[in-house]
């Protein structure tokens, strides 16, 4: 529904909040991307302004598209990278900022010492000083990365891993720079070198280049590749062989005319297409005519052409051919071969030789990363936190950061978490990140869950022996983390859905029953494997197993009865979140009363019900276009995604207080601070640890999640001066215990009465819309705390439709 003009005041009525539609959102998604001008095409800039954001494809026929700084037309990929970009918990908790390439260079300028500056990366990040064309945050952050890593875990890198550091270590500043910018980039690109445009960092770029693209012998003791489960076949240049090269050279890569052709702009696809009389009205159809050109133009003799041949002397070849003579498909294929070559040689004297990384050491590169940062998640944007951190654009808490060395117990064990959490991308990026999932696509998850599911039960039984006989404090609660079988076990949770999907209830509900078998991996998870589970057993299982000399009512019976034992140890355990156990309470009442069990013998859930909110009514005349009515009615019924079911990465370290000593702080003794503190604010200390805070850190703007500095501090005090302190205290300390679990739910509007010092809460619901596990969870925290809630249900007492132009 989009907002419309009111023809009674003449305004336009935009969305409530409560809606999440933003009332820009129609102009804006005609509006292509702008890209800003710069001299250093090295960052694409979305409208954010978010340059250090890369997108890599696969390499292969047909996946290259064009280098964004070289064509005119890339706003359309570039809009679409950024939306299907994954942000972390924290990022999408955090105000956007400018991250753009001018910012890091206005930085580095402002911060440039004395030519004769001396020192090591690390020394250089904290005191934030470089020399331009002798140092730079973009080298001193990636080498920061690598000798951190090794320092401590170099143990998980073999010989000819270590060959590749010490040759990159010997590399000069130039060569250096160059790699880490191109890094930073699409990495799978080719990139011309007459526009990389670095002239200001360095000062012989060819030489750079050269540096970058010179092979270099590795020692032969590298083991063969590892086969992990469920990963796809790894290409043949992820491997390192007996020598190699930071960068790929174009004259010896490129040979096929997909690639080559990916790297022409509009302007230059429309030469080209002149030339040889092909129509297209944008880049995507003239790269198709151009493909199609060189398929069907067998009758010109490409048969007898080389590389060597100039074009000149093509015809005549074609002259002196047979044209009776019959050709075999060796021949065709020849042909076909030769065709290619002599667009792309056309291509390639037009681009000049471009640059690219080469595969195999920058895989390396980002394990290095993933060591670097804990990464339980795959992401592509291994050191841009730490730039934003460096310059200042991000200020972080100071705290005392002491790493451990021994997360990842050998180099296999790193070597298949990596491969674990790629494969857990591909399953994210056919389920979450291409709309609705095709069959195929389906398929293919379940295929990943049959893959990884024996490793994941070996991967079970040792964990459970490490908690048993190794794990004395509790750390293994951090450390199985970076297990594989952490990662497995998503993957796990999210195929049994798409079984769930594909009616192969039989199959998910033996997965959800191994699931809920161990307490070891994804504990938060256990309320929803509970709920679908007692689901299956009351609607389904009773006619996909034996029925024992059962008949069908009897059969049905049995089920029901197994889905009310589910349900009660739902509730039992200690793992399963409370925001589960109200549909747990309402399954077991309905299934005692399906099976007539004894009304002395039915649970009675009164002494835990949820507090309601007071209601009310609001009625008003419901405006919409016919778009949207024409669009509901395709669609059907809105099904709405479970806020607990979306994916969840985390960077653990151990933190040091240094404010106590710059001992280790226990989680004991956190839990004592956050006590301590929920009592000051319950004694009415609010506005006081507001002031505080705000004097230390708002000049600094501290990233905190669920803090936004845009709001006044006087605003935020009249809001606390309304709220009684046990309340405030109170929903503190659930944010505190829980912040994932209830980071949704809170009623849509916040009401406060300065005169009065009065607060409410209130949920806006439409007449088919109902409240949520969440929200009726959060209703109660809120009236049990003493706070006003009050549930405002829209009636429509009648419904204008307007015609989309409107």
């Amino acid at each position: 529904m989009s907002p419309v003009s009111n023809p009674r005041n003449g305004q336009r009525i935009k969305h409530p909040a409560s809606t999440n539609f933003s009332d820009d959102q129609e102009l804006s998604s005609v509006k292509r991307l702008k890209r800003l001008a710069s001299n250093d095409s090295s960052c694409v800039s979305d409208s954010s302004g978010e340059d250090l954001l890369r997108s890599d494809t696969p390499r292969g026929p047909g996946l290259e598209t064009e280098d964004v700084e070289e064509n005119g037309d890339d706003d359309d990929e570039i809009k679409r990278a950024a939306l299907s970009h994954r942000k972390t918990d924290l990022e999408s908790a955090l105000p956007s900022i400018s991250t753009d390439k001018e910012a890091i260079e206005e930085y580095e300028i402002s911060r440039a010492a004395d030519p004769g500056l001396e020192g090591s990366a690390e020394a250089r990040l904290k005191s934030r000083q470089w020399v331009r064309g002798k140092s730079s945050i973009y080298v001193d952050a990636f080498n920061l990365a690598l000798d951190t890593v090794l320092e401590d875990e170099k143990h998980l890198f073999d010989e000819a891993e270590s060959a590749v550091f010490e040759a990159w270590r010997e590399l000069p500043y130039e060569a250096q720079y160059l790699y880490v910018r191109l890094f930073l980039r699409k990495t799978s690109r080719w990139h011309r070198i007459n526009r990389l445009g670095y002239y200001s960092d360095i000062a012989d770029l060819p030489a750079a280049v050269e540096t970058l693209q010179q092979k270099r012998p590795l020692p032969t003791s590298s083991p063969p590749s590892q086969v992990n489960p469920g990963e796809l076949e790894p290409p043949a240049d992820l491997a390192l062989g007996s020598s190699f090269s930071f960068a790929d050279r174009s004259d010896k890569e490129i040979n096929t005319l997909e690639e080559a052709s990916s790297l022409l702009n509009l302007d230059e696809l429309k030469t080209l297409a002149k030339d040889g009389k092909m129509q297209g009205k944008n880049k995507s159809e003239l790269l198709k005519a151009l493909r199609r050109t060189s398929k069907r133009q067998s009758q010109l003799g490409w048969s007898k052409l080389r590389r060597t041949e100039t074009e000149e002397t093509t015809g005549s070849n074609a002259d002196s051919e047979d044209p009776e003579t019959p050709r075999s498909n060796d021949d065709r294929c020849e042909a076909s071969s030769n065709r290619d070559d002599y667009y792309v040689r056309k291509i390639l004297a037009e681009t000049g030789p471009c640059i690219r990384i080469s595969m195999a050491p920058q895989k390396l590169f980002e394990r290095v990363h993933l060591v670097f940062y804990r990464s339980t998640e795959w992401t592509e944007k291994s050191l841009t936190t730490l730039i934003l951190a460096r310059i200042s654009r991000r200020n972080f808490p100071t705290y005392i950061i002491s790493r451990s060395a021994n997360i990842f117990a050998s180099r296999s064990m790193l070597l298949e978490f990596e491969a674990a959490i790629r494969t857990q991308f591909r399953v994210d990026s056919i389920l979450e990140f291409s709309g609705y999932p095709t069959q195929d696509g389906q398929q293919e998850v379940i295929d990943i869950l049959e893959a990884v599911y024996p490793r994941w039960k070996i991967l079970l039984e040792e964990e459970q022996s490490k908690e048993t006989s190794i794990y004395a404090s509790g750390e293994g609660s951090y450390l199985r983390r970076f297990s594989p079988a952490w990662v497995y076990t998503r993957i796990i949770h999210k195929g049994a859905s798409v079984l769930g999907r594909l009616k192969m209830h039989k199959r998910e509900h033996e997965v959800l029953s191994d699931l809920l078998g161990q307490r070891l991996f994804h504990p938060s998870r256990r309320g929803s494997w509970y709920q679908r589970k007692a689901l299956l057993e009351e609607h389904y299982m009773y006619d996909l197993t034996s029925y024992d000399r059962r008949d069908t009512e009897a059969q049905k019976k049995h089920w029901k009865r197994i889905a009310l034992k589910t349900c009660e140890e739902g509730l039992q355990d200690r793992d399963c979140h409370l925001i589960y156990h109200y549909d747990l309470q309402k399954r077991i009442c309905k299934l005692e009363k399906s099976l007539k069990v004894a009304k002395r013998e039915q649970h009675d859930f009164g002494h835990v019900g949820l507090c309601k909110p007071i209601e009310r009514e609001v009625e008003g005349t419901r405006v919409v276009k016919e778009e949207s009515v024409n669009n509901n009615n395709s669609r059907g019924r809105r099904v709405s995604e479970d806020a607990n079911g979306s994916s969840r990465g985390s960077t653990k370290t151990i933190w040091i207080d240094e404010r106590e000593g710059g001992g280790e702080c226990s989680v004991e003794e956190m839990c004592l601070k956050i006590n301590h503190r929920l009592v000051e604010i319950a004694n009415g200390a609010s506005e006081r640890i507001i002031r505080e805070v705000h004097e230390a850190e708002s000049t600094r703007e501290t990233c905190v999640v669920g803090l936004d500095w845009s709001y006044g501090l006087e605003d935020l005090l009249e809001i606390v001066r309304c709220f009684k302190g046990e309340a405030l205290a109170t929903i503190c300390k659930v944010f505190a215990q829980e912040y994932t679990q209830r980071g949704g739910g809170i009623p849509d509007l916040f009401l406060w009465h300065p005169t009065q010092t009065e607060i409410m809460f209130v949920e806006v619901k439409s007449e088919n819309d109902r409240l949520s596990d969440t929200q009726r969870l959060w209703i109660h925290v809120l009236t049990n705390a003493g706070i006003r809630v009050e549930l405002c249900n829209a009636v429509a007492k009648e419904v204008v439709v307007v015609s989309a132009a409107a």
